[in-house]
């Protein structure tokens, strides 16, 4: 059993929505604005954001090691406050790499691939800890709304990043992307800090240490957890379903142009129809789960299951509407995609809250970053497949609607099987150990095992 404090009230979650909107400011300023200038002010190739962002995908595989020290400290204010520092200090330092690259390319670019694994350790570390102090301290019942409250505002600090750095980068210049940079990253430090005071007692530190438990290596800590048949199961749902969710996204707006003539400023249009249908998906959620009596409205995995399965058909409905053509209902079917995928994602972020703290004592770090790494992992893969796959599809079928519409259906089966997989998942099975440690532990997280 997992040891019990007094739970966050909403002004606390909102708190920690504050801390996760700020670390949203950064990341969307390095991902978003950076990318155009170096595609559009410095003519570089499209491949190289491509390639940073990867970057920094790849670097979160650390999520499981960061957890891990959340665990063993006992308290997650000091990792997410230093994941916030590197995360900041990255931010600024991508921006003088862009800098950089107008004058020395070549040295930029270097700099650049350092700037962006700085961010994905500061993202890996402040977000994991993050979610493991939502995990302890939320309420079972409102995990999912608390979870829909810390991901709107980080959305919300994603919006407003971006139209206040737009705004303040005109006329542009490189000294002021550095500077709207650092302005960006000192606010999101001060606000993170500021509502992290004092939300964690200290008393959680002394608690961990006097835990009466052997001290484990991250190794041997990885190990233990990966015995227990959820977190197994858990995390090859999290893999696919990410996976799914993130593989759409750089085509269905090329989809919408070449299936159904749409401009460009139509397809942008389609996008923000998307994301609204993801928030209201999110909303709905949150606030079923935590006000209704019903158990089966209320349960997480019934919404996980339920928003899978919505989500596979809105997939084999888009496959539809390359079928048909402009008859088919396509912005009906893309604000429903975009509800579907809202409700399923928060529904497997607040059982993945909920999960964290079922199995051995104080492991809820290091089963946070198995799963965060699960994830990010897969919508760094989810971007390059998509993309991929619908090339090799209209390269092998040669019409480009059909090659989208393919890979749109591989996608409803990667939702389908992530709907049968949460459906095996119950909160209340016990704890099972399912291989000998030496042949469970998977490949990927032994290399950065044997490096802590």
């Amino acid at each position: 059993m997992t040891q019990h404090f007094t739970t966050l009230n909403w002004f606390g979650i909102a708190r920690l929505g504050l801390v996760q909107a700020s670390l949203g400011a950064v990341v969307v300023l390095t991902t978003s604005v950076l990318n155009r200038v170096m595609v559009i002010e410095l003519a570089l190739p499209a491949l190289l954001p491509g390639l940073l962002v990867a970057m920094h995908y790849l670097v979160q595989f650390i999520r499981p090691r960061m957890g891990f020290g959340s665990d063993r400290s006992g308290r997650s204010t000091p990792w997410i406050q230093g994941g916030m520092l590197v995360l900041a200090s990255g931010g600024v330092l991508a921006a003088g790499a862009v800098a950089l690259m107008s004058r020395d390319v070549s040295s930029g670019i270097g700099l650049a691939f350092i700037a962006f694994m700085m961010i994905g350790l500061g993202v890996s570390a402040s977000g994991t800890a993050l979610l493991v102090l939502l995990a302890k301290r939320v309420d079972e019942k409102r995990k999912a709304a608390a979870a829909s409250c810390v991901w709107l505002m980080m959305i919300f600090g994603f919006a407003m990043t971006a139209g206040i750095s737009g705004k303040l980068l005109d006329p542009f210049s490189f000294e002021r992307l550095i500077m709207v940079s650092l302005g960006v990253s000192c606010i999101a430090l001060a606000i993170s800090f500021i509502a992290l005071h004092g939300l964690e007692p200290k008393s959680l530190a002394q608690t961990a240490q006097n835990a009466n438990e052997p001290k484990l290596r991250f190794k041997e800590a990885l190990a233990e957890v990966w015995q227990e048949s959820r977190v197994q199961r858990f995390t090859v749902f999290v893999f696919i379903s990410m996976l799914a969710y993130s593989s759409q996204d750089l085509i269905l707006e090329p989809f919408a142009g070449t299936a159904f003539g749409l401009t460009p400023g139509e397809t942008t249009s389609l996008s923000g129809l998307q994301h609204a249908g993801v928030l209201c998906g999110m909303l709905l959620c949150g606030f079923i789960t935590s006000r209704s009596k019903n158990p089966n409205l209320s349960s997480l995995r019934i919404w996980t299951v339920g928003g899978c399965i919505a989500s596979s058909l809105a997939m084999l409905s888009l496959v539809m509407s390359g079928l048909v053509g402009p008859g088919w209902p396509f912005f009906s079917t893309v604000f429903i995609l975009g509800v579907s995928n809202g409700a399923f994602s928060i529904a497997a972020i607040g059982s993945m809250m909920q999960f964290a703290g079922m199995g051995k004592e104080r492991r809820e770090g290091v089963r946070m970053g198995v799963w965060g790494a699960a994830q990010a992992i897969a919508f760094g893969l989810g971007g390059i497949l998509g993309t991929g796959a619908s090339d090799l599809a209209r390269y092998i079928l040669g019409d480009p609607v059909t090659a989208y519409a393919s890979v749109f259906f591989v996608e409803a089966i990667l939702f389908m099987a992530a709907a049968i997989l949460s459906f095996y998942i119950r909160p209340n099975e016990r704890i099972t150990k399912t291989q000998p440690v030496e042949s469970s532990i998977p490949r990927p997280f032994i290399s950065h095992g044997g490096s802590s």
